[in-house]
């Protein structure tokens, strides 16, 4: 059987010169992996990033968008205030322009209403400037209101489509800088003030609403656009209730879009949560937490930025299987 002995120091002390201390291999150093051309991220990180960046502005600047319908009631107002305070936002200049004479409400939904001193018709008087008359919010400095004439008052004779390119034609040349945006708040209606409101704009928010009214109305609108030479013309359907489509009482918003066939902005569904930002004279985007027609609203912004649309489709829910105790009520 073998046994293991101990070397003795004194037998062969010349050996233990001859060992070397054991030294580790060196490590390697470490290489930074490049992704190849080639290779693109998943559309799922793609799509879970997209809104962490600040939209890329699309088209010349400044950017003149009227938001109108043909039809009242339909929430015109209520998506220029929510639109106007995304953009401004997102860190767009954004000058907001209500063409309603007589009937204004934008300056109540945003609650600026007790600052307004002064309206475009006192500028073209001479009775102030133009910097005087325009109202910047306290939340968004980067966001200012003008408003076209006082409640309750007329329009001189002389006003009409002129008096707006004269607006833009200022806004462009002003000291502080060229807002991005101008969007502009149409009144209700295919008469004088439709025709002084589409005037200076290169762009069309139509809002509609699904019923049949709205519907035609916007059908009329989108020709009178056209014939004046907007052809950038997208729509916002507002108002949609999911339930009343699934029991086929209200139209789909796929339907809407085939029958006036423009381009899907943004589809804002009901909330009651629009009564109570309007009588505060809060946006709904601003609201904390967010809700649905807030975020639907800020989509919409995204896509008006990039000049994008989005489309809708039709989803075929599978009928629900019946069980063996189905008939037991199980």
């Amino acid at each position: 059987m073998l046994s293991l002995k101990p070397l003795p120091l004194s037998h062969n002390p010349s050996f233990l010169h001859s060992l070397t201390p054991f030294t580790p291999p060196p490590f390697p150093r470490t290489q930074t992996l490049k992704p190849s051309k080639h290779a693109s991220p998943p559309s799922a990180i793609q799509s879970a990033l997209q809104w962490n960046r600040k939209p890329e502005l699309a088209g010349e600047t400044p950017r003149v968008v009227v938001i109108t319908s043909g039809k009242g009631g339909v929430g015109k107002t209520t998506t220029t205030a929510n639109i106007g305070i995304s953009l401004a936002r997102l860190g767009f200049s954004v000058v907001a322009v209500d063409c309603d004479v007589g009937l204004r409400n934008l300056d109540l939904l945003l609650g600026l209403e007790n600052r307004v001193n002064y309206t475009l018709v006192e500028v073209l008087n001479g009775d102030c400037r133009l910097d005087q008359a325009l109202v910047r919010d306290k939340r968004w400095s980067n966001f200012e209101l003008l408003c076209i004439s006082k409640p309750r008052s007329k329009l001189p004779l002389g006003f009409g489509g002129k008096a707006l390119v004269w607006l833009v034609d200022s806004l462009k040349q002003r000291p502080e800088g060229c807002p991005q945006f101008i969007l502009i708040d149409c009144p209700a209606g295919i008469d004088a003030g439709f025709i002084t409101a589409i005037t200076p704009a290169n762009e069309a928010v139509l809002v509609t609403t699904p019923d049949i009214t709205s519907l035609r109305d916007a059908d009329r609108v989108t020709g009178l656009l056209e014939c004046d030479g907007i052809r950038d013309i997208k729509m916002i359907v507002n108002r949609v209730r999911t339930d009343m489509i699934k029991g086929e009482d209200m139209m789909s918003v796929l339907d809407v879009q085939e029958m006036l066939g423009l381009a899907l902005l943004g589809a804002i569904p009901e909330d009651l949560e629009v009564i109570r930002s309007t009588n505060r004279g809060y946006p709904l985007v601003l609201n904390k937490p967010p809700t649905l027609a807030g975020l639907a609203f800020e989509q919409a912004a995204w896509r008006l930025v990039e000049q994008d649309s989005m489309q809708a489709v039709l989803v075929e829910e599978e009928p629900k299987r019946r069980g063996l105790f189905s008939f037991f009520g199980g």
